[in-house]
């Protein structure tokens, strides 16, 4: 008999996987909080398939499962699996790029408009014992989204979903990803250009939809955030290291950017040393009234999102560990 094990937790039960992996197949739960590394050996040796949500999987705790074939990372993002380790075993890799689409790509476009319509500027400056006059006030961040142009940076699934209702705001959408084939613009209705560099030129919104790969950490830093236009303003809600934090309150600090929103950072959760700008914020400095959002990486929640989680990760290591299928597999050689 098969051995699945949900390290973590994360539902009351088990009956939902079960049903669909079948009589031939176990499920079992872990309560790990932090780590794979607090289960024990003799609960690991059991197992064929791993799902995991928040779970790092190094090439140590890979080293512990000596009959795993499939591990699946209950989530879009699969940098938290070393696949090279799991590659060397010939474990099977896969993740889940069809969950929490809409939520996330909502999310993305909600940061831009509340930082562009000053719903954050007015919220953080009508509170507390000395409220801001009750008028209007000007700010480089308020335009018209008629006249702006949403930059993409990555058009898979949430990208796309993005190009989407930001256009339908009034946006004019563009976006760069070479690996998205030639009439993919046309199928959206927007606008592709050729390099990151024109794409930076033109975005009076950024926002963010790439994987994190080693292609594509640290790959917007100061160089790229001083290419975008004066006043334009930046969203990043797919991984934190691939903006460079530092470099963002350099060019918020200077004036060149009018506002950023973060769903993402590079250490989750934060821990110290805290990134300087996570400080600013924190603090409530003056500098940063009504500029900066930041949220705890949970562009994704909502109820349906968490049982698209659970009965998607649960379908896809049925196909893959049961019936042989390559079902969200991710090949070992890409980035």
């Amino acid at each position: 008999m098969l051995t699945v094990l949900e390290p973590e937790g994360l539902y009351p039960d088990t009956i939902p996987e079960q049903e669909i992996l079948g009589p031939g197949v176990r499920i079992i739960r872990g309560n790990a909080k932090t780590s794979i590394a607090e289960l024990p050996d003799e609960m690991l040796a059991e197992v064929d398939g791993l799902m995991t949500l928040r779970m790092w999987v190094p090439a140590e705790q890979i080293a512990r499962f000596p009959k795993l074939k499939v591990i699946v990372r209950m989530g879009v993002g699969y940098d938290r699996v070393d696949r090279a380790a799991a590659a060397a075993r010939g474990i099977t890799v896969c993740n889940l790029p069809d969950y929490g689409t809409q939520e996330v790509a909502e999310f993305a476009v909600l940061l831009a408009l509340s930082l562009r319509r000053g719903l954050i500027l007015y919220h953080d400056t009508q509170r507390g014992p000395d409220p801001a006059p009750w008028a209007v006030m000007q700010s480089p961040l308020h335009r018209r989204q008629e006249v702006q142009t949403f930059g993409i940076l990555g058009l898979g699934r949430i990208g796309s979903a993005a190009a989407l209702r930001a256009k339908a705001f009034g946006y004019r959408v563009v976006f760069y990803d070479p690996n998205q084939p030639n009439g993919w613009d046309r199928a959206l209705g927007i606008q592709r250009v050729r390099s990151m560099d024109e794409l930076l030129a033109q975005s009076d919104v950024l926002s963010i939809h790439c994987p994190l790969t080693r292609a594509t950490r640290g790959l917007i830093g100061e160089r790229e955030l001083r290419l975008l236009p004066r006043n334009a303003v930046v969203v990043n809600t797919a991984r934190g290291p691939i903006l460079d934090i530092d470099a963002l309150e350099r060019v918020l600090r200077d004036g060149h950017l009018a506002g950023a929103g973060l769903d993402v950072i590079p250490g989750e959760p934060p821990a110290e040393p805290f990134p300087s700008l996570l400080r600013a914020y924190r603090a409530g400095e003056e500098w940063l009234r009504g500029r900066l959002v930041i949220t705890p990486h949970i562009a994704f929640h909502t109820p349906e999102a968490w049982r698209d989680i659970r009965i998607k990760s649960i379908e896809t290591m049925r196909d893959v560990l049961v019936e042989g299928r390559n079902t969200n597999v991710i090949p070992p050689g890409s980035e």
